[in-house]
């Protein structure tokens, strides 16, 4: 019986009602080139994806890491466990594998010493220390192994599904892994989620133990309104970036990796950025309330319910070209009734070609009841009949 109601739900996901929707818009790879190896713009206030190349291929981190790393110390901050005045300890492990003496990326932090947490997270955005993760890391973990796991655990809560981390800092490990995708959705998500954190990223230097150090990110000291986020390099995927701009009422995050320096780094950065800002309008193609399309009911007193979005839904078009765009209700199912209004029972996909360009949750717009026996009757049948086909 499990395996007919999972061979049922996954037909039912392939034949997802399709809106009659197409507007003009012509695949990433024909409105922009880039020279990075894998790259993704996204629309941070709506969403959508304006660009996107290799952007599902997984890579070494880098430092791209540490954003994964504050994130887990930002969630830490928020819910009350931990506070900017907390002091860490600086083991021998993180002395040597992260400070001076390692020859990476270092604050400078002395042996034995205490920092407070505040200073560690400047540390670590500002001059990408090394120490300062592990520090963190040993700190709230108890093991920079330990911490890794709790990275890759709050990276599925947040809905990153093809990264994986084993250290706090991005140095080299066979089984490290990113997408560029799931590093512009982690920008998203530090931006919105931890805006009072977010602003230790506009930082342009710190100085720790006497050393004054600026921060590596190209894009502050240009003037486009960037005020984020972090760079990284590796000889096996070379130079990456995350970056994000506000500008013009807009905010854009870049993701981009597999750069062969740090000038081609910052001017494909700061091209995309600005093309992005220039090549697109906001565009709004449902209203708050308005029904989008009906989901199969299974025993309800009516077959389906319509859909609707909460909120009014944008979407990001190039100024010209729009050929190749398409939404859809995709649900699996059909939903058990009863139904309750407001109930997320759906999502509507927004696609460009073959790229899933926005993804925007649908909720049941009437609360319906289960139906009479012979209702239900009729629906078990209907699925059994599905299922034997």
């Amino acid at each position: 019986m499990n395996a007919r109601v999972s061979r049922i739900s996954v037909l039912r996901l392939l034949l997802a009602v399709a809106l009659v929707l197409a507007y003009a818009l012509p695949t990433a790879a024909q409105l922009y080139e880039t020279r990075a190896g894998q790259a993704l713009l996204l629309d941070g206030e709506t969403g959508t994806v304006l660009f996107a190349k290799d952007a599902d291929k997984p890579v070494p981190p880098a430092s791209l890491a540490k954003l994964m790393t504050m994130e887990v110390v930002f969630h830490a901050l928020k819910s009350g466990r931990l506070s900017l005045d907390d002091e860490f300890l600086v083991s021998e492990n993180a002395w040597r594998t992260g400070g001076a003496v390692s020859g990476g990326s270092t604050m400078f932090a002395e042996l034995n010493s205490s920092i407070r947490l505040e200073d560690l997270i400047k540390g670590v955005i500002v001059q990408s220390a090394n120490d300062g993760c592990i520090v963190i890391a040993e700190g709230m973990a108890g093991s920079e192994e330990n911490f890794a796991r709790l990275m890759t655990e709050r990276a599925r809560k947040i809905g990153l599904k093809n990264s994986v981390f084993r250290n706090s800092t991005g140095l080299p490990h066979p089984e490290q892994k990113v997408t560029m995708r799931d590093m512009a959705l982690l920008a998203r998500h530090i931006q919105t989620e931890y805006p009072e954190y977010y602003t230790y990223y506009s930082l342009r230097e710190f100085t720790w133990n006497g050393i004054l150090q600026r921060n590596r990110n190209p894009l502050l000291a240009m003037d486009i309104g960037a005020d984020g986020l972090k760079t990284g390099f590796t000889e096996e995927s070379g130079y990456a970036i995350v970056g994000s701009v506000k500008r013009d009422g807009r905010r854009l995050i870049v993701a981009m990796s597999g750069l062969p320096d740090q000038r081609a780094r910052a001017e494909e950065a700061r091209k995309m950025l600005d093309w992005g800002v220039r090549a697109f309008e906001t565009y709004k193609i449902f209203e708050k309330g308005e029904e989008i399309g009906n989901v199969r009911l299974y025993g309800g007193e009516q077959f389906t319910v319509p859909v609707t979005v909460k909120e009014d839904l944008e979407i990001l078009l190039p100024i010209t070209g729009r050929d190749r765009m398409k939404a859809r209700v995709v649900y699996i199912g059909p939903v058990m009734a009863p139904v309750e209004e407001g109930a997320p029972i759906a999502k509507l996909e927004v696609t460009v070609g073959d790229d899933l360009t926005q993804e925007t949750p649908l909720y049941a717009a009437q609360s319906v009841g289960k139906g009479p026996i012979h209702r239900q009757a009729f629906d078990a049948l209907t699925e059994l009949l599905l299922g034997w086909l």
